[in-house]
């Protein structure tokens, strides 16, 4: 068979960070040229040079993916270049406050991660959906966590964020499918080898210390409740990615993909 995204327009916004860099590396090695977007040029260039070396065309552009304008400005760009979009994925990732309890969390804490999510989400998914649309075919990708189906104490920011992505991708798939556009929210746990990263390194920090406990003690915890008695790592959601973007997957809109290595059960 060949290769999964050969000849596919993929624009992946937090082209730069963990989850970002790793979907561009698979999607270069399917067959994507690809358009890298986020707000760190070094972070950015990084992840380009590692799918170029996939042998995929890859652009790199800082943009923020929370402005209207300049998203749309650099999807018409990316339409002039390559004539079309097929894929759109939002890795866009904040760090933000989990592990304290309702009574010692700010309402500005509380509400970042679920103004910060939601609002890159809606304005990536509303000016690529206008070419998809045009062009009656497409794929927009969204990420979620756990979050979305746990409960206990210190999750309420990262639930109530989750939840709420989940339900716009649903939404967004009845609405969109009419006109040949699929929508997939894809739904990993924490990835270990997203460790490698500082952003990631120093949130996860900061959830154990909010509980009292080392980062590895809180990690082996997270493995216990999986059902593989591991957790995912970046390649294996990456190559998910791939698959839901790919016409192989053509049937496939309206999901939550669950890729917690048994975390949850749906």
């Amino acid at each position: 068979m060949g290769m999964l995204l050969e000849d596919k327009v993929a624009v992946i916004h937090g082209g730069g960070g963990s989850i970002g860099a790793a979907a561009a590396r698979v999607f270069a090695r399917e067959g994507a040229r690809l358009f890298l977007a986020g707000r760190s040029l070094p972070r950015l260039e990084a992840a380009a040079a590692a799918a170029r070396a996939e042998g995929a065309e890859v652009t790199a552009t800082v943009v923020d993916a929370m402005d209207e304008a300049a998203v749309e400005r650099h999807l018409e760009e990316v339409v002039a270049v390559a004539g079309r979009i097929d894929i759109a994925l939002n890795a866009v990732g904040f760090d933000h406050v989990q592990g304290l309890p309702i009574a010692g969390t700010s309402l500005e804490d509380y509400l970042y991660p679920v103004a910060g999510y939601l609002q890159t989400n809606f304005v990536t998914a509303k000016a690529v959906s206008r070419h998809m649309i045009a062009q009656r075919s497409g794929v927009i990708l969204t990420i979620s966590t756990p979050g979305a189906r746990l409960t206990g104490r210190g999750l309420i920011g990262n639930a109530a964020q989750s939840a709420g992505l989940e339900g716009f991708s649903r939404a967004l798939a009845g609405e969109l499918g009419p006109d040949g556009v699929r929508v997939v929210c894809v739904r990993p746990h924490a990835m270990s080898d997203a460790l490698a990263t500082s952003y990631t390194a120093d949130m996860f920090g900061r959830i154990a210390d909010a509980g009292g406990i080392p980062m590895d003690d809180w990690l082996d915890g997270l493995v216990g409740t999986t059902m593989l008695g591991r957790l995912p790592v970046l390649d294996e959601v990456a190559e998910y990615l791939a698959f839901a973007a790919s016409d192989r997957a053509r049937s496939m809109t309206g999901a939550i993909a669950n890729l917690t290595a048994g975390a949850l059960v749906d």
